[in-house]
């Protein structure tokens, strides 16, 4: 995904717009479009960062390195917002197509999950809130801010749903892996007596050293 967001920068200059480009876990920014291929200004790993709904501003979102840096970001739309977040969410949580879940285990794999899952809540929270608000307004509803809210809501509670399907698909799996090895059959060894009838056939070791050498 790539696109237009406004990048706080500093309080000289406040927030100025520059060109994302999500690839691969990857988010890089470019000072203009015209200028990616002379190299990114900056770039961070989304699976390291902490992603930040904000519940004022609707086209807010922050990006959150724990102990090393802030990415304070603003979408043209909440409607742009939105697709930022659903694609910085799915990222941070390991797209299968980019990562083996085998490698990364299915702990990992449900701990991303989880975290993608808790930022769809954050923002199932203010959008359901930016809704009753639009209804309950003073001089009555407002129905293209109701309209808009809505449709925000239903694209948010698909994704949410679907967060929740790949969670309950991994925890069936750590479920269904940890029986079958608890319910596994152990071989059965037989042991007889020296001198008993039972003993076992030796291999006819001259018959397999013929057909080994065939």
């Amino acid at each position: 995904m790539e696109g237009i967001l406004w990048k706080w920068t500093n309080y000289w200059n406040g927030w100025q717009t520059r060109w994302f480009v999500l690839e691969n876990g990857i988010l890089s920014y470019y000072k203009s479009q015209e200028e990616v291929n002379q190299g990114c200004k900056g770039s961070v790993k989304v699976s390291v960062c902490q992603i930040n709904v904000n519940n004022i501003d609707n086209t807010r979102l922050d990006l959150v390195i724990p102990g090393q840096q802030h990415m304070y970001l603003r979408a043209p739309s909440p409607q742009h917002r939105q697709k930022w977040l659903v694609a910085l969410g799915s990222a941070k949580a390991c797209v299968e197509s980019l990562v083996d879940p085998k490698a990364t285990g299915y702990e990992d794999s449900l701990t991303h999950k989880k975290s993608e899952l808790h930022l769809y809540c954050d923002l199932l929270m203010q959008q359901v809130h930016a809704v009753k608000s639009a209804v309950n307004d003073k001089d009555g509803p407002e129905i293209q801010k109701i309209e808009d809210a809505s449709s925000l809501l239903t694209a948010t509670c698909d994704t949410f749903i679907r967060t929740l399907e790949d969670i309950m698909k991994l925890t069936n799996n750590t479920v269904t892996n940890a029986a079958y090895i608890e319910n596994m059959p152990l071989p059965s060894i037989a042991i007889t007596k020296t001198g008993s009838s039972n003993k076992t056939p030796k291999p006819n070791v001259s018959r397999s050293l013929s057909q080994e050498s065939r």
